[in-house]
């Protein structure tokens, strides 16, 4: 016997997709506060900073699962390669991320590091199998002209002064969190609850590199302010929401709808006096958001 999908089940299943794909919305405007608070942590070493702000989010997830009793941490009983994923995906990149920060300016390091959402198109088409379009390919270039750009105008000063790590960081941090949100698609049979697991474990391993490699700094008001916001927002409920629409909504528009976030953090940064309002930042900024609006958009096919 032949199984045919009924429209109302392929609607369902469309819908379905489309809500997740909104709530993924919410961890992009999210992180689009992350290089903001970042910012205002100034002085706090980064593996330090990364065990405090995810404690923060471990402990509030703790909270929120344990209203729910015993059955709230039931989506905790996974195989380790779920757990080793989201682990490596997340402490790995906000490692990388927070080292860019602080080696390199803000604005820069975080429109490199927002290469990701074209990569997630990209690895997305070559994971599922798919030829990649001309349209991906001319967007990966421009997304990739306006990073180039960035370090240009950066080597016109003497090549001292120039935080080659700190790029390096930053572009390592797009191919590490692409990979992961690809990856994951895999265990989307896993409910997102076990991210507030993996805060925890992120947060221990950040502990153990910061009493490994930098000096204890004891942060004052706004740090603590700034890292609470970073713990509750950018990394907490922003990876329960983003966990849920890449395992659960389209890829595709989740890279292109990320690419709203670069976006609005360059704006932040600017309004509150963080980074010059040079319109020259606007060109790489422009290079890479259009080649992800272009490498993400179908070509509409011709009318018969």
């Amino acid at each position: 016997m032949t199984h045919t999908t009924t429209p109302s089940k392929t609607t369902t299943t469309i819908r379905s997709a489309g809500s997740a794909t909104a709530i993924g919305v919410i961890a992009v405007f999210l992180w689009s506060c992350l290089a903001l608070l970042t910012t205002f942590t100034s002085g706090i070493p980064p593996f330090e900073l990364l065990a405090l702000s995810f404690a923060v989010a471990f402990l509030a997830s703790l909270g929120i699962l344990g209203l729910r009793g015993a059955a709230g941490f039931h989506g905790w009983r996974q195989p380790w390669k779920v757990w080793a994923t989201g682990f490596l995906g997340i402490f790995a990149y906000h490692a990388l991320y927070f080292f860019a920060l602080k080696a390199a300016p803000p604005a820069e390091a975080s429109l490199i590091a927002y290469l990701w959402p074209l990569l997630i198109v990209l690895l997305a088409g070559v994971a599922g199998g798919q030829a990649l379009r001309q349209r991906q390919l001319l967007g990966a270039i421009l997304g990739l002209a306006g990073t180039a750009f960035i370090m240009l105008q950066r080597s016109q000063a003497s090549v001292a002064e120039m935080p080659v790590a700190g790029y390096a960081a930053a572009l390592l941090c797009a191919l590490v969190w692409s990979s992961y949100s690809v990856v994951n698609r895999r265990f989307n049979n896993v409910p997102s609850s076990i991210i507030g697991g993996i805060c925890g474990l992120v947060a221990v391993a950040g502990l153990l590199c910061h009493l490994a490699f930098e000096t204890t700094i004891q942060p004052d008001s706004s740090q603590w302010a700034a890292i609470i916001g970073l713990g509750l927002g950018p990394v907490g409920l922003a990876f329960f929401a983003w966990d849920h629409a890449t395992k659960h909504g389209n890829l595709a528009s989740l890279g292109a709808l990320s690419y709203l976030a670069p976006l609005f953090s360059t704006l932040l940064l600017i309004l509150v006096g963080q980074t010059h309002a040079s319109p020259i930042l606007l060109i790489p900024a422009v290079l890479i958001i259009a080649g992800a609006v272009l490498a993400t958009t179908r070509q509409r096919a011709p009318h018969a």
